[in-house]
C-alpha cells in the first residue's frame, strides 16, 4: 500500500489505517526531513492497521498531545495531558538510525529525564511537516508515532 501513498496525501490519521509493515516501509523510505522546530501535534500508532489502533491512539491521546521542538537550543519536550503540560524533555541530534543506519533526528532522553532516561525516539521527515517515530527502550524497538507540526497539512 504504501507505493501508492502520495506524501502530499499523507496526514496524521490516515497513518492509522497502515499496518506495521507500511509504516516500517515508510519509515525507511523517508529522509531525515527538516530539523524540527515548533509545536507538534501527536499521536500514537500502537496496533496499527487493526481496528483497535484508532481506540488506543484516542485513549492515548488524553495522557501524550505531542512534542515542542527548539532547533536552535537543540532540544525537545514532551506535552502530556489534556492541557498539554510541558514534561520529559530530551536532547535533539541529527545521527544514525539504529533501525537502517540511515540519518535520522534521535529524541535522546537519556541525560535529560529519570522517568524516560532509557528511551530513544527516531523521527524522519515522511511527508511535509509530517514525522513518523520509532520509540526504543533499552535498544529495543516498542512503539511508533507521529507527529504534525502546526502549520503542515
Amino acid at each position: 500500500m504504501t507505493e501508492a501513498l502520495n506524501p502530499h496525501a499523507l496526514n496524521l490519521h490516515a497513518l492509522l489505517s497502515l499496518s506495521g509493515h507500511e509504516l516500517d516501509d515508510l519509515f525507511l523510505r523517508s529522509p531525515a526531513g527538516a530539523y524540527p522546530h515548533g509545536r507538534a501535534e501527536g499521536l500514537f500508532l500502537l496496533m496499527p492497521g487493526t481496528p483497535g489502533g484508532p481506540l488506543m491512539a484516542r485513549l492515548l491521546g488524553l495522557a501524550w498531545r505531542g512534542k515542542e521542538f527548539d532547533a536552535e537550543a537543540g532540544t525537545m519536550v514532551n506535552r502530556v495531558l489534556p492541557i498539554g503540560i510541558r514534561a520529559v524533555p530530551a536532547r535533539v541530534r541529527q545521527e544514525s538510525s539504529r533501525f537502517d543506519g540511515k540519518p535520522c533526528h534521535v529524541l535522546d532522553y537519556s541525560r535529560t529525564s529519570l522517568i524516560a532516561g532509557k528511551v530513544r525516539d527516531e523521527i524522519r521527515e515522511i511527508a511535509p511537516g509530517l514525522y513518523l517515530g520509532l520509540v526504543y527502550w533499552r535498544g529495543l524497538r516498542v512503539g511508533r508515532f507521529a507527529l504534525r507540526f502546526h502549520g503542515a497539512a
